[in-house]
């Protein structure tokens, strides 16, 4: 008998408690944009009752996958609403799992040359699922059926050089200015061979617009084809790539985004523009400062060594930490890789400088406590109750947790080592204050759960199937892995009730999801503020939550309550100085819309002229300068000069001017030049700028404009000489 979806809903209850309460999504890999690994909205496993998880479901997957799921909740499906998993595999398969009982609800597949070991991301708004595929583009399917976008750019190119570039890295996005950015990384395939060239596809979700950057010949801003012309279409440099399990980082308190490198030459230290082994930091839309240029980077001093021992920094990507208080440092990150370091990084001056390029400049480098060559971990990041934040490594050889630590001497932070286990272990995520991980065990591999202040083991699953380098998720009271063809569930199997946040948005911004969300009764609910571009949060409130740049987090749910938020214009100041002896006009700091332009009248005193004005990106067409498009406070400043003019001295016939060199003169201001004709000469005549004689003194009348004076001299008529030397009188 066919059931209809609501009584297959049901009936499954009756079978079995239902089990989908919805409460958090989990859409990319490592939960938000700066691939954390830590769930802080997950609310019903604890370490109290994580002794009491039961699997669920073992269900045999059509392909092998050594990624991890992504999760969405309450998905209108052709079946019914669903919660859905959504994975894809080597093959290049993409499926999407009910979450409940591991039925398959949808299912797509590429054709080229695999594997793929990238995991899948889903828009903030739920509405489509984006996939990495075989065929080297990134692909939009719509959530509910899998129905694949063709229109605006879709499917987007990633690579044009699929049998030897791939993407091994999950797809990732980030919001900010009210646009959505969907990152996409590429790599080489195992055994570093041919010419391939990591590189960073940006693609706009509004527009489907992407740019490219490069990590070799990163002044060539396109996709590179095989054995292109170099710094054309292609680029003598190769094999270097971004392999970090979660692909790009982002970072809302710096608004940009962070891609590691592994393998490949470095030359940017010298005025070169390849970047292997580093760090680089772009702005949200992929793009770098120009010229090839990153906003800023990291480079080990040791990336010869890197390079030479395929010890890849980009074999992980960047963690983004919380500061201690006190710390002189404002935003910080963490980057680990093959090299078994922990690369501390003052994220406002990666190197050192500020700059981009510069080479070693790390706060503090320190060996990984269990360490091991292990290409694919991912360091997670924690915020301990007591407002500590922590960094969790692990590798074939061990897991570690160390604290980020004030030095209270040099202001600045460190890590500290704190506890270690020689259990080995792939990612690990953190949930509701117990740390996630998988690793050997007897008959195999296992899950495990852990407490995240010591390390101590709090529960083992049964064995999961075969793993490479996958982690789990834990969203909603499940925890779900995919291990090899297994997809597994594990749950406490009385799900709790569940409460409503309704968001609401103002003019101007959105709340992600935007649509009322059912909560499981003491959870709480982290949703993105969004701004329309040139707006900023004027204010959230709501079910007693708090604002952490753009995520607004509820407080446990206990009720139905409300998100409110509204937005207002962002503005900035631009501030007009102006120096000795001219004015700007209007005089006063401007008040300006981000984005919008302002424009100032320059007057110099009388006799002065405009010097210099500079600032705010700005342009003068004759006294009026307009501003850039302005995006942060900002100062124009003007400075005048004393207008000068040159007067030119100029003597013929039998005399001399001096000074007899062209002068300098201030506007308005007069010249004196004294001529001084030979013997037998007289002054004849003296003319230009409007001056006058007065014995042997010209003087100018006051100076305009460039004139010249000239000066003729004669002979004297009343002292004249005949050829033969007598005089005109009789003898």
């Amino acid at each position: 008998m066919h059931l209809k979806p609501l009584c297959w809903t049901v009936i499954a209850c009756c079978a079995l408690p239902c089990l989908d309460a919805a409460a958090a999504d989990w859409l990319q890999w490592g939960y938000d944009a700066a691939h954390s690994g830590n769930n802080p909205d997950e609310a019903t496993i604890n370490a109290a009752n994580v002794t009491q998880l039961t699997r669920r479901y073992d269900i045999t997957m059509s392909a092998t996958t050594n990624a991890a799921p992504v999760y969405a909740r309450a998905i209108a499906t052709p079946s019914g609403t669903k919660d859905l998993l959504v994975v894809t595999a080597q093959s290049g398969r993409t499926t999407a799992y009910d979450a409940f009982d591991g039925s398959v609800v949808w299912s797509v597949t590429t054709s080229g040359k695999s594997p793929t070991e990238s995991s899948p991301a889903i828009d903030p708004n739920r509405e489509f699922v984006y996939a990495y595929g075989i065929d080297g583009k990134a692909h939009k399917y719509r959530i509910g059926d899998g129905s694949e976008v063709t229109t605006d750019g879709w499917p987007q190119i990633a690579t044009l050089k699929t049998s030897v570039e791939k993407g091994a890295s999950a797809l990732a996005f980030a919001i900010t200015q009210g646009t959505t950015y969907l990152y996409v990384v590429n790599n080489g395939y195992v055994g570093d061979a041919g010419d391939y060239q990591g590189h960073l596809t940006t693609i706009d979700l509004a527009t489907g617009t992407q740019t490219v950057f490069n990590t070799l010949c990163s002044d060539v801003t396109t996709h590179m084809i095989l054995n292109g012309q170099n710094g054309v279409n292609g680029c003598s440099s190769r094999q270097n790539g971004i392999w970090g399990r979660p692909g790009a980082t982002y970072d809302a308190g710096t608004d940009r985004i962070y891609i590691t490198t592994g393998n490949g030459p470095f030359n940017a230290h010298t005025g070169g523009k390849n970047w292997g082994d580093s760090v680089l930091a772009l702005k949200p839309d992929g793009t770098g400062a120009g010229g090839g240029m990153p906003m800023d980077s990291y480079t080990p001093t040791t990336y010869p060594q890197l390079d030479n021992q395929d010890l890849d920094l980009g074999s992980a990507s960047l963690t983004i930490l919380k500061p201690p208080a006190g710390s002189s440092v404002r935003h910080l990150g963490v980057q680990t890789g093959k090299d078994s370091k922990l690369h501390l990084l003052d994220l406002d001056k990666m190197g050192g400088t500020g700059m981009a390029g510069s080479v070693g400049g790390a706060i503090d480098v320190i060996d990984v406590p269990i360490s091991q060559f292990w290409p694919k971990t991912q360091t997670a990041s924690w915020i301990a109750p007591d407002g500590a934040n922590w960094v969790f490594i692990a590798n074939g050889s061990g897991l570690s947790g160390l604290k980020v630590t004030l030095n209270t001497v040099t202001g600045k932070p460190y890590l500290q080592p704190t506890w270690q286990t020689s259990a080995n272990a792939t990612s690990t995520i953190v949930a509701n204050d117990v740390i996630y991980h998988i690793g050997a065990c007897s008959g195999g591999n296992c899950l495990y759960a852990r407490k995240p202040l010591d390390g101590s083991v709090l529960w083992t699953s049964p064995t999961i199937g075969s793993i490479k380098w996958q982690s789990p998720i834990l969203v909603n009271g499940a925890l779900y892995v995919a291990a090899g063809t297994r997809l597994q569930r594990f749950d406490l199997g009385n799900p709790p009730q569940t409460r409503t946040v309704s968001p609401n948005a103002g003019a101007h911004g959105r709340v992600l999801p935007g649509t009322p969300q059912a909560v499981d009764t003491g959870a709480t609910l982290s949703l993105t503020i969004a701004p329309d571009r040139g707006y900023r949060i004027d204010s959230v409130s709501g079910c007693a939550g708090q604002l952490d740049g753009t995520v607004y987090r509820t407080g446990p749910v206990t009720a139905d309550c409300t998100v409110d938020a509204t937005f207002a214009l962002v503005t900035h100041t631009v501030t007009p100085v102006a120096g000795p002896n001219g004015s700007l006009a209007p005089a006063t700091p401007q008040t300006v819309n981000d984005g919008a332009t302002t424009s100032f009248t320059l007057t110099p005193a009388t006799h002065y002229r405009i010097a210099s004005v500079t600032g705010c990106g700005g342009s003068l067409t004759g006294q009026v300068y307009t501003t850039g498009p302005v995006t942060a406070d900002c100062t124009v400043n003007a400075t005048f000069v004393r207008l000068t003019h040159t007067v030119t001295p100029q003597a013929s016939g039998g005399g001399t001017i001096a000074p007899a060199s062209p002068q300098t003169i201030d506007d308005g201001a007069a010249a004196s030049f004294t001529l001084t004709p030979d013997a037998g000469h007289v002054i004849g005549s003296v003319t230009g700028c409007g001056g006058s004689l007065a014995g042997n003194t010209y003087t100018t009348a006051p100076i305009t404009q460039d004139c010249s004076v000239s000066a003729v001299f004669a002979l004297d008529a009343g002292d004249v000489i005949f050829k033969d030397g007598f005089d005109g009188a009789s003898p």
